[in-house]
């Protein structure tokens, strides 16, 4: 049986759930992110707020300077994530397999569920419907026999929408005149690349199929299999082990030139990245470390390991590789690990991290964190728990900032 393929994609999903709590918001730009006067860039922006211009991924302060009477918002990704959690549970009820593609969209294979494309009919709508009932929030709702075209559908009638492709020659009808740009992969750098020899269209990919593919190779052969509605690919559950890194970064809304400082967010950040590793069993045989220099210049340094079990390893490794960098005003500062595989022994809770070190490193952990813990005033090691929010370890980052 050929495939059955739901994209749903949840409509603003942060702004929305903020709108539907606080009802005050809406119909108002409303703009999730970081705060006009602080660095960061847009996570979300409210349909509202698009219509200036604004939209993910935006420096913030170009949004404001597009928008300065919105509504601008920290996230709150605990809500989402709890939120998130729900929409899963609706969508599972109906999958025979589930790849999550970020909290707020996922394709859902029904092609056992439905039978036939009647079927997955209903069960999109019904989707749509439960979505609304139950969460009180919006989505856009694509059914087709691929990935790609579900994908492609769910976008065509934003926002809360609901579109079908149902054939190959369906999807090249549909966008064979539409900008490269159109197709899943062609990014914007490739997108130029392609616009600089003269192949603008999905139309231009089917007419120079061999061009495409001297021009980008292996990536070159799958876009031009694209442009005729070919994609076999299977809805993949992703499972953590399928990641290629797990990290953790923070802007500072200053510069930092004090290293001493940056070696104490090191820690932190270290700290999140391996409670993170533990609760999903993984753990990498190597550690990177990521800078954003004030000028904007980023550079990454990478080193590999035996394995980093625990905070020390990573800690220690991304501390030495800041030694070795240039020393001037620092953005932006990020550790993750690589070369991930299964850990073999239990996931640890919050409760039990520690116990995952042996006695000599938890016992030089936790001078560490009284060390640094003297320094800025602050209980490091009776609030892990919190420190792991992402919002509350960037005010703690920031609180230490302006005490170094």
């Amino acid at each position: 049986m050929d495939q059955i393929i739901i994209h749903v994609d949840m409509d603003a999903f942060f702004a929305a759930v903020e709108i539907r709590d606080n009802p005050a918001l809406r119909g108002k730009p409303l703009i999730i992110g970081s705060l006009p006067n602080e660095r960061g860039v847009v996570s979300t922006a409210s349909y509202e707020a698009r219509k200036f211009g604004v939209h993910s991924a935006m420096n913030i302060k170009e949004a404001y300077r597009l928008c300065p009477g919105g509504i601008y918002m920290h996230p709150h990704m605990e809500k989402y994530k709890a939120v998130s959690m729900q929409l899963h549970n609706i969508w599972n009820s109906y999958a025979s397999a589930l790849e999550a593609v970020a909290f707020d969209e996922a394709y859902l294979d029904v092609t056992e569920r439905a039978g036939d494309f009647e079927g997955a009919r209903k069960i999109g709508k019904e989707i749509k419907e439960r979505i609304l009932k139950e969460l009180k929030l919006t989505c856009s709702v694509g059914l087709a026999y691929s990935k790609t075209a579900a994908k492609t559908a769910s976008e065509e009638k934003k926002p809360n929408g609901y579109f079908e492709i149902l054939t190959p020659r369906d999807f090249v009808n549909l966008i064979i005149d539409r900008n490269v740009r159109t197709l899943y992969t062609v990014g914007e750098k490739t997108a130029e690349k392609l616009h600089a020899n003269g192949i603008l269209t999905v139309r231009d990919i089917q007419e120079n199929q061999e061009g495409v593919i001297r021009l980008l190779g292996k990536q070159g052969q799958w876009i031009t299999r694209l442009a005729f509605g070919i994609d076999d690919r299977k809805v993949t559950p992703r499972h953590p082990e399928d990641a290629k890194s797990i990290g953790r970064e923070v802007t500072f809304q200053k510069d930092v030139e004090n290293y001493q400082l940056l070696k104490d967010i090191l820690l932190l950040l270290a700290l999140c990245v391996n409670n993170r590793a533990k609760r999903v069993g993984l753990h990498g045989k190597g550690v990177t470390l990521k800078l954003t220099y004030s000028d904007m210049k980023a550079i990454s340094r990478s080193q590999t390991i035996i394995s980093t079990d625990s905070v020390l390893d990573i800690y220690i490794n991304a501390a030495q590789m800041l030694d070795q960098v240039q020393i001037r005003p620092v953005r932006l500062i990020g550790v993750s690990i690589y070369n991930l595989d299964i850990e073999k022994d239990r996931q640890l809770s919050f409760d039990d991290v520690f116990e995952a070190f042996s006695r000599q490193k938890e016992e030089e952990l936790g001078a560490l964190l009284r060390e640094m813990g003297q320094r800025y005033g602050l209980d490091f090691a009776g609030h892990l728990e919190q420190i792991y929010q992402r919002d509350i370890l960037h005010k703690t980052v920031e609180y230490m900032r302006k005490h170094s």
